[in-house]
């Protein structure tokens, strides 16, 4: 497969970071020429300067037997006319166009082959709301995922010391539970997969990704004492697009104020929300939370576009009282240092966007891509092809499929049914398959994995 990539921000670099090892080619386009030679000092993959969606630069980065144009550029519009031009010129297969303001995204009829041909329309702000939203139906998770249209669920949890689930195996949890089935897919002992098995006990501080219906994630977690009580009240640093569209999404649902630093913007959020208190001033302004009940806050989410913003309000607000602190993170490396300590959960939005451009790379027939443990580790809904002849896991039980090391197959949706993939479930052909890989290196293993024989066809 042959990839370009328009823009080398962190989005753009993180794709190709995530792609560079995986037998595709990948040219990569920015004008900015010190940030492309540092990817290539690390990757192999090609580079191009120059303007994006100028037709010589794309004619050079080799457009015209591409498979796929990823153009995620800080600029919609510059994103959206290289889509044009490569579809245009070119008749480049597949577009995949990174698309922020709201206004482009919900207009009808804006993107098919007769007006803007893009393919697929990458909306971060929309992939980061949704994210949030999960975390704050579910208090107590790390993460959660949707999979077969939010039928499946994927949730990961910390164990703390005083879980009931601290010290028990996995067929003990399992017995925990009987009214609800769900399964263990994945657990993280500090940088470390553990392969789950039976006798696997859970220790403390432990990351455990665990899959369910949706309907049970919930009584699942309330067996395992691992929800916690409901969030009422929420504080939102920051007033950019995500933090308004989040404002939009859940003021009717808890009690929101929002801390805005720029006057205007303020009041420009005073006058598009309905049910949300706006505040004007510094969201490290240790006056102003004190004020405004900083100790009665359940969650404190820090979503301005500065990281070390971000982080210094957070852990203000946390010495200050604040239940829990959720804080976005632009540069991955800071993630895993600050976060499981005063910050309880910090998130990349790039990598939240890496899952939806993913699932359109992988090979074979993918509904869904998610990134997991800043990219370590991912969890993929392929839908299963064949028969018994020429499938290697249809017509089999899931004990007896040779699955690489540390990958597991957690759930499968079945028409409008969710299956838990215990040993002795038999995949069935256009079942939706849930898959989680402890170690990314194994994605060309799955995707060979799914592979239908010539005697399909």
């Amino acid at each position: 497969m042959k990839i370009v990539i328009l823009g080398a921000g962190q989005v753009g670099g993180t794709l190709a970071e995530s792609l560079a090892n995986e037998k595709i080619d990948i040219t990569l386009v920015d004008s900015n020429s010190q940030r492309l030679l540092e990817l290539q000092d690390r990757l192999d993959i090609s580079a191009v300067i120059g303007h994006a969606s100028h037709p010589d630069i794309l004619r050079r980065a080799g457009i015209e037997d591409a498979d796929m144009l990823v153009a995620v550029t800080g600029s919609d519009e510059i994103n959206m006319i290289a889509c044009q031009i490569a579809h245009s010129l070119y008749r480049t297969p597949t577009k995949i166009c990174r698309i922020r303001a709201n206004n482009y995204v919900t207009q009808k009829n804006l993107f098919n082959d007769n007006t803007i041909p893009v393919d697929v329309i990458i909306a971060p702000e929309k992939l980061v709301t949704e994210h949030i939203i999960g975390l704050l139906q579910y208090p107590g998770t790390l993460q959660v995922l949707n999979f077969a249209k939010g039928a499946i669920q994927l949730v990961a949890v910390r164990a703390q010391a005083g879980d009931k689930f601290i010290g028990e195996t996995l067929y003990n949890i399992r017995k925990m539970t009987p009214k609800y089935d769900a399964r263990v897919a994945a657990i993280f002992r500090g940088d470390r997969a553990i392969e789950p098995e039976r006798t696997t006990e859970i220790e403390p501080l432990d990351e455990v990704f665990y899959v369910a219906a949706k309907e049970n994630i919930r009584p699942v977690m309330r067996e395992l004492g691992q929800l916690s009580r409901p969030y009422h009240r929420i504080m939102i640093a920051g007033g950019g697009n995500i933090g308004l569209r989040l404002a939009e999404a859940v003021e009717n649902q808890y009690s929101v104020k929002i801390i805005e630093h720029n006057r205007d913007r303020a009041k420009f959020l005073s006058e598009n929300l309905n049910n949300t208190m706006v505040l004007h001033g510094s969201s490290s302004d240790t006056e102003l939370l004190n004020r405004e009940n900083i100790d009665s806050i359940d969650v404190f989410i820090a979503l301005t576009n500065d990281d070390e913003a971000n982080i210094m309000s957070s852990l203000l607000a946390k010495r200050l009282g604040a239940r829990k602190v959720i804080t976005l993170i632009t540069n991955p490396a800071y993630v895993e240092l600050v976060q499981g300590a005063d910050i309880d959960i910090a998130f990349s939005p790039q990598l939240i966007t890496i899952g939806s451009l993913l699932t359109h790379v992988r090979r074979g027939d993918m509904a869904a891509v998610h990134s997991l443990r800043r990219g370590a580790a991912e969890a993929l809904e392929i839908v299963a092809h064949g028969d018994s002849n020429n499938s290697k896991v249809v017509g089999k039980r899931v004990d007896s499929i040779d699955l690489p090391k540390g990958v597991r197959i957690g759930a499968i949706a079945r028409g409008d049914k969710v299956i838990i993939a215990h040993r002795d479930v038999v995949i069935q052909s256009d079942d939706h398959v849930v898959v989680f890989s402890a170690d990314k290196t194994q994605i060309p293993a799955i995707e060979a994995l799914f592979q239908v024989g010539m005697g399909f066809f």
